[in-house]
This record gives structure tokens, C-alpha cells and sequence, in this order.
């Protein structure tokens, strides 16, 4: 599979086109997927229905088995472009391959590991990008929102910190508590000069440790597979800090083993890309070293922690609590052991705080997105070259 990369760089983002137009011979199909909120609506209401025909999907269709992939592409099968949301349906070439009638693929974000882009050139499929930066025509007159490198603007870091601050301080279950006639839950975990541990110092996990490090003094370490302490500084520096900021003239970010991080952090927090090597890089043995009043957050991807041995880590209390917004399989089936009402925090198991792949679900930067896909499709119907082609 290959992944495709937009350049950071406004200028190239706005400027990139392709070299051929796409044409019909008939009125063109567009099947917008896995929009569970139906945000794309405003978008596309002001495109006339005899140039296109619109069909939206709020569900999503997860391709378990023979049965469900067949049920998906019997779905996608008649649609000309396809509109999709990140990785909430993957594109493999194996489904590439059952599309026949596909030309444009209209992806968002700006990593598409679920993507087989190689597979799209040979099959002679479109694929283009909505990077988030807005609509090329409202640049000039509406400039994006600018790129603050020193971390707290993606909505996944201002996410991360919901969900770690609202386990610490016990939001979740005191507001049950309250709901059905009780009081304080328990004593809330102050965070202050305690160590925070993050797996994958990529952009998202250096913003998250940032504010660790400047709102509550805390001492960060660091870890992945390839990172070295020259990165880590680089990194630091990035985000508007010294590299030597940290407790006692330490590294602001400093790079320990796998082992030390997890078994000094007492806050863990999850940025690593998932892929065959990193799947399920948190097992049993990782979540073994960890404090018993630690805590683990994961807004990254499901499959990065071994979901069962996190399951009985929490039933037996081995860490103090989890937060996810990110699982194995999504959205979640009905069944899950997550999806328990009043079970965890109670009887001896940890705490855990769920919330569904909310991460990138941003007002502006979802609506972002479904404007500038609304904008290639547009372009399209008019003649024109797309923006932003991955394939």
C-alpha cells in the first residue's frame, strides 16, 4: 500500500492540479459515506440535481467479513465519485478493484495509510485531497487559520487534553453520580509535576507534551521506535521550547527506553501512526510496568493497544483508569465490552472514559473539509482541473 502526503507548504497546497480533466457521459453519481452527523449537506445543497446525483450514507459498513465486504461494495458499485471521512472506510486495492464505474476519490485529512494509492493510478482512479485549509476561492479574501507551531491548534490536542484532565479530575463519573442521586465520587489526581509519558513525539504527541510541560510543570518523557534525543530537542524547539527546559535544567522532551516510559509516566498519552509493525505496541507487558495510579489515554488508533489485555488491566485495576476515543472496530458494535453502563470505576475496576472518534471532529475543521471536497466536485461538473491530487 502506498501512502500519499500533502506538502505543508499554502502556496503548493492551493496551486497543485492535475494535468487531466475528468468527463461523463452522463450525469454524474456521488455517494458521500460514513457521514454520521450529515455535515456535508450545506455544502453540496446549491449544486443542481440534474448536473448531479447526490446519495449520503450516515453509516458505515466495516468490511469484517466476505459477507460485509459484498454488502459494501454492492453499495459504492454504482457511484461514479466517492466522498469519504479519513479512514472510516479503507480503500485497499481489493476494493479499488470491484469499482468499476469509480473516477474521483475525494479523501480529507492529510495521511492516507488506508488508501492504496498505487492501485488507484493503475485502475486509472482519480484521488484528491481536502487538506483543511479551506476553499482556494475564500483564500484571498477569508485567509485560512494559521499554522501555529507551537501546538495547540489541531483539534486532536485540545482533545487529548479533555480526555486526560476529565479522567484525572473524575468529570465522567461524578457526573453519573450526580445524575442518579449520589455525590463525590473520589479523590481527583492532581497533575502538577507529575511525569507524562508519550508514545510517538510526532506533531500532535510534541503539542500535547508542550502543554503538559508549560500548564502543570509536568516532567515529560518520551518514546518511539526511532527517536533519538536530537529529534526529541529539534521537536521541542519546534514547538516554541528550549530543549533543556525541564525539571532541574533536564531535556524538556527526554527520550527514555519503551520500558522506562511506561513505568515512570503516570500519565501515558498515545501519538503513534499505526501500521503492521506498531499494531498493538501497548500490551500486556507494557500495561505490567505501568503505576497502579496511572493513567492511559489513547486518541491516536484502536488497534495500537492490545484491546483485551487493556480490558483486564481495567477489570482488575492494575492502572487507576483509561480514556479512548479510538477502538479496534468502528463505530463500536452494540455488543462491546465498552459500551457497559455502570460497570467501570465500580467494584474494584478502574476508571474509563469512552468518547466516539471525536478527535478531528471539529466544527471548523469538518466543515473545512466537506467545503473543499464540495469545491473538486464542483470543479469537475464545470470542466475544470481538481485540486490537490494524491492519485
Amino acid at each position: 500500500m502506498t501512502a500519499g502526503r500533502i506538502s505543508p507548504s499554502l502556496k503548493a497546497l492551493v496551486a497543485r492540479r492535475t494535468m487531466a480533466r475528468l468527463s461523463f457521459s452522463s450525469r454524474p453519481s456521488l455517494a458521500i459515506i460514513d457521514d454520521y452527523l450529515n455535515t456535508s449537506a450545506p455544502h453540496f445543497k446549491h449544486i443542481p440535481s440534474e448536473k448531479l446525483q447526490i446519495t449520503t450514507f450516515n453509516d458505515t459498513l466495516v468490511p469484517a467479513d466476505d459477507a460485509q465486504v459484498a454488502r459494501l461494495v454492492e453499495r459504492l458499485k454504482p457511484f461514479d465519485l466517492i466522498s469519504t471521512v479519513r479512514e472510516r472506510t479503507a480503500f485497499p486495492g481489493s476494493l479499488l478493484r470491484q469499482l468499476p464505474n469509480l473516477k474521483l476519490l475525494l479523501a480529507t485529512g492529510t495521511q492516507f495509510e488506508m488508501f492504496d494509492l498505487a492501485a488507484a493510478r493503475e485502475l486509472g482512479i482519480t484521488v484528491v485531497a481536502a487538506p483543511g485549509l479551506g476553499r482556494t476561492d475564500q483564500l484571498i479574501s477569508n485567509p485560512p487559520r494559521p499554522n501555529i507551531k507551537k501546538g495547540g491548534a489541531h483539534p486532536t490536542t485540545q482533545h487529548t487534553w479533555a480526555l486526560i484532565l476529565a479522567l484525572a479530575r473524575n468529570i465522567a463519573i461524578d457526573d453519573v453520580a450526580i445524575k442518579t442521586g449520589g455525590w463525590q465520587s473520589g479523590l481527583a489526581m492532581g497533575l502538577t509535576g507529575l511525569t507524562l509519558g508519550i508514545v510517538g513525539l510526532g506533531r500532535l504527541g510534541a503539542a500535547v507534551a508542550r502543554i503538559g510541560h508549560l500548564a502543570w510543570a509536568m516532567r515529560v518523557v518520551c518514546w518511539s521506535e526511532n527517536l533519538t534525543q536530537q529529534k526529541a530537542d529539534q521537536m521541542a524547539e519546534a514547538v516554541g521550547l528550549a530543549p533543556n527546559e525541564g525539571i532541574q535544567g533536564d531535556k524538556t522532551f527526554r527520550v527514555v527506553s519503551k520500558e522506562e516510559l511506561f513505568s515512570q509516566a503516570d500519565v501515558v498519552s498515545i501519538h503513534y501512526v499505526l501500521s503492521s509493525r506498531s499494531q498493538g505496541i501497548v500490551g500486556a507487558k507494557e500495561l505490567g510496568l505501568m503505576k497502579r495510579d496511572a493513567l492511559l489515554v489513547n486518541a491516536s488508533r484502536g488497534p495500537l493497544i492490545d484491546q483485551v489485555e487493556l480490558i483486564d488491566a481495567l477489570e482488575h485495576r492494575r492502572i487507576r483508569g483509561a480514556a479512548l476515543d479510538v477502538f479496534d472496530i468502528e463505530p463500536l458494535p452494540q455488543g462491546s465490552l465498552w459500551r457497559r453502563d455502570h460497570y467501570w470505576g465500580q467494584d474494584g475496576r478502574a476508571c474509563l472514559l469512552t468518547t466516539p472518534h471525536m478527535g478531528y471532529v471539529d466544527e471548523g475543521l469538518m466543515n473545512t473539509w466537506y467545503a473543499e471536497t464540495a469545491e473538486n466536485v464542483e470543479r469537475v461538473l464545470e470542466g475544470k482541473e481538481v485540486l490537490h491530487r494524491l492519485a
